[in-house]
């Protein structure tokens, strides 16, 4: 069987996924299984018993998708997907001696450097036997940062809930619907965690809750964790429906509730999910660089409460991050999740389940693709599943399991309005093996079975929280030196809880901290300068009229620096204002700089020449796609913009050229099956030629030794039949010589097309692919007439300070 060349398959918007396989011969063959990327954005189901090649088939795609420049979301109840970090280009032995275990050697009466030596042979040839090179997992490698995050916890990189309660965006505000979604996902979630099998409609607790944060964030407030503690105690409504606030419930029962989350706050073991990074999809998926991301969210370590909490959260940021994007055929970024049973159960309603099944329904109009994993499906909702277009299935444990598959495959093809062949699938579904998987695409004529490819990452089994922090290792060390390089060290100052007095017409802002770190420091109040200005940008030959707020933040802890705002820096846009102090700060003195209006009037004025020189609009245009990014874009998000529109265009412009193509295919199908017809019907008629001349001539030459009675000329008359049989059976020949020629040019036009379609679909790839976009950046200054500076504003920000005098920032 013939090696793979990558030629065909290194195709941009293509998944290698394996080999077609035929099941009835249990024989590979040389087909391979090249997934359209886009299929996924109707989503897709991998289902297969342990042993099955399900973690196999799914880290393939997952490593398809990063090849092709695609970001993901993946939550890993498992362990499993921590594998996709043990990619070596290398082969070397001593990669893979890590994650063997001795006792595996042992068994295998091996020493541990003798099954590393064997194992890096296995994987080496195993992907070669693919078509597969080092250069190939090199190129996975590069393609996307793959991280590993670990909430409440730091093994891995630890992801913060604290800001997880913030006000929905506009989108999400402006749909009643989208809006009741959010505030009872976020309510069931955190009742969850607390441990309350909370009704949305019949607690008492989950309707204060989410009434308490359907109020703020109308109003556009944010809501943390600690905030709703005392909006619980005294919240800011006075009815729930028609029963005033005591009514509904007591001020004790009110205290009770706030008691049980105070106390879950102020528990040292959910003090890891107040530190790391704030969940941000977007940082989730692309790197500040806009590099695309595998974030891998593992939640084995967590209790079931506060995974079913995690999850809720994540899913709820996922969907109102959907809302934001613009809509889409092409596929934009994938939600991953392995062993998804639990959370999507086919009765109980958990809070989990309302914002997958929003996904599975909605997600597809904005280029988000869900994937699941299961190796129960009896475990899940068939009706909501009915919503995937793909489906990957493997070797089945139960009856159960296969009713409950062709449940949620009939569905699926009654949304399509495809065919379904109950028995036959059925058939098909009690003979695959280890490794083979039968597909089922809606967006495509029928099912089709196939064998997994070798994946290039090394499948080690589930890693234990000492190999997942070893992995992160360097990376949450790279986080702690760039965190202490952003400290400033400084003298020691006498802190003061008393709040400085500020000169008259000095407006003042506290910034909420957004992370906390370890540790009893004391927590400071430092001043810093708030500049905020409105830039007015024209250029009517790039259709630019825009007008664009901007705030520089510049820190005065050592007092005003002597360049001024060439020192400031952009305030974080998820940063959180508040009019009074946190009362546990302490404040240290307000720099002599700051002390005098004047002064800070006259460094605010500066802010209008320093915008004017350092803040023109960088427009950028993609040559190859003739257009502009948006006004106000990052270069950054201008090429995250391009990308999609290029991956749009792509394939918009591969479906043109396919159905291009298959009409003139057709019209050679037709020629060929006529042809193939002729070729048997001349066949048929050169056959029974061939026989009635050897008939005849057999009769000819019998009458001439045996009819020595009969008339010379009926002899001969006999033979001139047979030579004329002889004569028609050689014309017939000729016909199908001439039939199979004809069929031959028919089927040498057909691979001519191919080819051809070939070619361009190479050419357009290349001509598209998102990773040599070039951009060409147009500079527009602001108007200097129309710049326009607000009053000054003296920010108070959160630090924690540490013995030795070192200043940590909490935001």
């Amino acid at each position: 069987m013939a090696v793979p060349s990558p030629d065909v398959f290194e195709k941009l918007a293509t998944f290698y996924l394996g080999r077609q396989y035929d099941l009835p011969n249990g024989k590979l063959l040389d087909d391979l299984l090249l997934y359209d990327a886009k299929d996924l954005c109707t989503h897709a189901m991998c289902v297969g018993m342990t042993g099955s090649g399900k973690t196999g088939l799914c880290l393939s795609l997952l490593e398809e998708a990063a090849i092709d420049g695609i970001p993901a979301i993946c939550i890993d109840p498992k362990g499993d997907l921590a594998n996709l970090m043990l990619a070596f280009p290398d082969m070397k032995p001593g990669d893979f001696k890590p994650w063997l275990e001795a006792g595996d050697a042992s068994r295998k009466g091996m020493t541990l450097d003798e099954l590393a030596e064997s194992t890096a042979t296995k994987w080496k040839e195993g992907l070669a036997s693919w078509g597969q090179t080092p250069e190939r997992v090199a190129k996975f490698k590069a393609a996307a940062d793959v991280a590993i995050y670990t909430p409440g916890s730091s093994i891995g990189l630890p992801l913060t809930v604290l800001k997880s309660f913030d006000a929905p965006p506009a989108e999400v505000l402006d749909d009643a619907d989208a809006m009741r979604e959010r505030v009872t996902g976020a309510a069931s979630g955190l009742l969850t965690l607390l441990g309350m099998e909370a009704d949305p409609l019949l607690s008492r607790e989950h309707i204060l809750i989410s009434s308490i944060l359907d109020h703020c964030w109308r109003e556009q407030r944010n809501v943390s964790i600690g905030d709703l503690i005392g909006l619980i105690t005294s919240p800011p409504i006075t009815r729930v429906g028609v029963l005033d606030l005591d009514s509904f419930m007591s001020s004790n029962d009110r205290g009770k509730l706030a008691m049980t989350l105070n106390n879950l706050l102020a528990s040292p073991a959910f003090s890891t999910w107040l530190e790391g990074e704030a969940l941000s999809v977007k940082k989730l998926l692309h790197t500040p660089e806009g590099k695309p991301r595998l974030s891998i969210i593992s939640i084995a370590h967590l209790s079931e409460q506060e995974r079913m909490f995690f999850v809720t959260i994540l899913l709820n940021e996922v969907v109102s991050w959907m809302r934001t994007q613009s809509g889409t055929s092409s596929l934009r970024a994938l939600l991953y999740m392995d062993e998804v049973a639990g959370y999507f159960p086919p009765v109980a309603n958990p809070p989990s389940k309302p914002p997958m099944l929003t996904l599975l329904k909605q997600a597809r109009a904005f280029g988000l693709g869900v994937t699941l994993a299961t190796q129960n499906p009896v475990d899940l909702d068939y009706k909501g599943l009915s919503n995937i277009g793909t489906w990957f299935l493997g070797r089945l444990q139960t009856e159960r399991d296969k009713a409950r598959v062709l449940e949620g495959l009939e569905g699926a093809a009654a949304q399509s309005g495809k065919p379904f062949n109950k028995s036959e699938m059925e058939q098909l579904l009690a003979s695959l093996g280890s490794r083979v998987f039968l597909m089922n695409n809606v967006h495509d004529e029928g099912p089709c079975v196939f064998q997994t490819r070798w994946a290039m990452s090394f499948l080690a089994g589930p890693l234990a929280r000492g190999q997942i922090s070893d992995l992160m290792a360097d990376r949450k060390a790279e986080l702690e030196k760039q965190a202490k390089s952003q400290n400033e060290s400084v003298a020691k100052k006498a802190a003061t809880p008393t709040r400085p007095v500020l000169p008259q017409g000095v407006d003042e802002s506290f910034l909420v901290p957004s992370r906390y770190v370890r540790g009893e420091g004391e927590r400071i109040y430092r001043a810093a300068l708030l500049g905020e200005g409105t830039m007015h940008f024209v250029r009517s030959s790039a259709g630019v009229d825009s007008w664009v707020d901007v705030t520089r933040f510049l820190r005065c802890g050592n007092g005003v620096p002597k360049d001024v705002w060439e020192s400031s820096e952009m305030l974080d846009p998820d940063a959180e204002l508040e009019k009074e102090p946190d009362p546990t700060f302490a404040f240290s003195p307000l720099p002599d700089d700051l002390c005098s209006a004047r002064t800070v009037k006259s460094i605010t004025k500066e802010l209008k020449e320093y915008l004017y020189r350092h803040h023109p609009m960088e427009l950028y245009k993609s040559p190859t796609l003739g257009e502009y990014a948006p006004p106000g874009l990052s270069e950054t998000d201008a090429r995250l913009h391009f990308e999609q529109a290029a991956r749009e265009h792509r394939d918009l412009e591969t479906d043109k050229l396919r159905m291009k193509y298959l009409k003139k295919m057709k019209t050679i199908e037709g020629k060929i099956r006529t042809a193939e017809e002729r070729v048997a019907r001349e066949s048929d008629q050169y056959e029974s030629a061939k026989m009635s001349s050897l008939m005849s001539f057999g009769a000819s030459v019998l009458g001439a030794f045996m009819g020595r009675k009969l008339a010379s000329s009926r002899n001969v008359s006999k033979m001139s039949t047979a030579a004329r049989s002889a004569s028609n059976a050689a014309q017939q020949r000729g016909d199908v010589k001439r039939a199979e020629e004809a069929l031959e040019r028919y089927r040498i036009d057909m691979q001519d097309m191919n080819d051809r379609l070939e070619a361009e679909l190479a050419d357009l790839t290349h001509e598209l692919d998102v990773e040599n976009l070039e951009l060409e950046t147009l500079v527009i200054p602001p108007r200097k007439g129309d710049l326009k500076i607000s009053d000054p504003v003296i920010v108070w920000t959160p630090w924690q300070m540490t013995d030795d005098g070192d200043a940590t920032p909490l935001f």
